[in-house]
Parts: structure tokens; C-alpha cells; sequence
């Protein structure tokens, strides 16, 4: 990741500033932090995704990358790779598309892990606890490293529980997708 140089004393204003690029940022300690592109294995996977889940809902709830949730601790700010918006969320985002803390959080959100130490431990701890905190109902971690795909659900106290680390042909299950048909062997085939 690349340092950008703008400092910000607000996500207020972060949200204002504009360069003139379609670069992501996560806002790290008031600093940018721009993203790198996504994978062609990921984004491969993520097809994959969309298209077993497309079926099952309004597409125009159905978000990628360039969803931005606002989130507590650091950074303050995530991309993740897939988001299931409410059906409220399809009007709020006509102007931009970020998910605010005074917002009602997404239903779902998926994060495949890229390859990497660093990058294992953001999405299995430090975006768990950020989107646990956010009360995100049903987060998913696609692990293409292990072929495994671990479902997580908010339970009755806020907290993430596991429903299931599914691999090879188990069906992936969802409580808000029942009918979500794909298995991690389909997902990660080469």
C-alpha cells in the first residue's frame, strides 16, 4: 500500500476531499492509505459470488469493492469485497456510496482473503471486530489459501458466532440466504 499525503482531522472531512481519481483509501490515523487492486484470482472468485447470489435478491442491494462502510477503531473506513445493502440503503447511497455510523448497517458482508500474514490477520480479526461492531448481521471470510469458507452471525449479544467453516462440496450456508447454492470446491476451482 501506498502512503498518500493528505492529513485529515475528521471523517467529515475525508468525505470532502476529492482527487480526481477512482484510487480507494482507508483513512488510517487522519493519513490515506491507498488500496491496491484486487487480485484476478479474487475477483474471479467474487464473480463467482455475485453470480449464485444475484438470483436471490434485488441486484441493486448487491454492492463490490467500491462500497465504503464507515467504521470505529482504525482504520476508519473498509472496502469490503462484497456488501448486501438494505433496501432503505439503495436511495441513501444515490450520492455516495457510503455506509455512515449513523446508518443501519448492511445485512451481509463478504471479504475474500488475499494472500499474506498481515492481510489473514486483518480479515480474520481486525474487519471481524470492526463489522461485529457495526452490528453487521452475517459476515463471511473466503479464504482461497485454506479452500474454506467461514460463515459468521451476530447473535442475540452482539457478538460473532460460527455457523460454519464449510469446505470442499459442503454447501456454504446462510441464514439469510438459505437458498445460496455454492460450494467452496465451485468457488476455488481453478
Amino acid at each position: 500500500m501506498t502512503q498518500a499525503k493528505s492529513k485529515f482531522s475528521s471523517f467529515e472531512e475525508y468525505l470532502a476531499y476529492d482527487d480526481d481519481t477512482d484510487q480507494l483509501y482507508e483513512l488510517v490515523d487522519g493519513e490515506l492509505v491507498a488500496l491496491p487492486p484486487e487480485s484476478g484470482r479474487n475477483s474471479q472468485i467474487l464473480m463467482l459470488i455475485i453470480l449464485a447470489i444475484a438470483p436471490l435478491i434485488d441486484p441493486r442491494r448487491i454492492r463490490v469493492r467500491g462500497l465504503e462502510l464507515e467504521v470505529r477503531g482504525n482504520p476508519r473506513n473498509r472496502f469490503p469485497d462484497l456488501t448486501i445493502l438494505h433496501e432503505e440503503h439503495i436511495e441513501q447511497l444515490q450520492r455516495r456510496d457510503t455506509i455512515r455510523l449513523s446508518m443501519r448497517p448492511p445485512l451481509l458482508v463478504i471479504e475474500i482473503v488475499s494472500p499474506g500474514e498481515a492481510n489473514r490477520a486483518r480479515d480474520y480479526s481486525d474487519k471481524r471486530n470492526q463489522y461485529q461492531d457495526r452490528g453487521i448481521p452475517e459476515y463471511w471470510v473466503v479464504d482461497p489459501q485454506t479452500q474454506a469458507v467461514t460463515v459468521l452471525k451476530l447473535n442475540e449479544s452482539g457478538i460473532y458466532i460460527e455457523l460454519g467453516v464449510f469446505q470442499n462440496d459442503q454447501r456454504i450456508e446462510s441464514l439469510l440466504f438459505p437458498e445460496f447454492n455454492l460450494t467452496p470446491a465451485q468457488m476455488f476451482a481453478a
